[in-house]
């Protein structure tokens, strides 16, 4: 098991290092839409990507400039609490990590999936703000 996970890190780590080294247009992106990211392996209770891309489906919450944004993973694995919230995307009800949220830059990017519905960003907005900010 702990070769496993060396040999997908040493592969995160080739892959990483090749996004790193692009240097390309930003692509337009806008807060509220879904794209496929690059996340890669992480440690502990992190959200990893997934597959051989190590990618996974990430919600652009907040957008700060063209090179980055604030993003959350998410997952269909049907979740329960205060730090995940669901939502209905491309047919599949869904749900938004809001405890695994961070900052990611442009280059993490791959594909764009779609958009959120506004009834489902107000509450993934409303959601986050409760859970991180103590707020409503």
């Amino acid at each position: 098991m702990v070769m496993n996970a060396i040999k997908d890190f040493l592969k995160w780590i080739g892959l990483k290092e090749r996004l790193h080294s692009q240097n390309h247009i930003p692509p337009l992106f806008k807060e509220n839409e879904v794209w496929w990211c690059y996340i890669g392996e992480n440690i502990g209770i992190e959200t990893n990507g997934k597959g051989e891309q190590f990618t996974r489906p990430i919600l652009v919450l907040k957008k700060y400039d063209r090179y980055s944004f604030l993003g959350l993973p998410l997952t269909t694995k049907q979740k329960k609490g205060s730090w995940y919230v669901g939502i209905h995307f491309k047919d599949t009800t869904q749900n938004v990590v809001l405890v695994q949220g961070r900052v990611f830059d442009y280059r993490r990017l791959k594909e764009k999936l779609g958009e959120l519905s506004d009834a489902d960003v107000q509450a993934v907005r409303k959601a986050y703000a409760s859970l991180h900010c103590g707020l409503l």
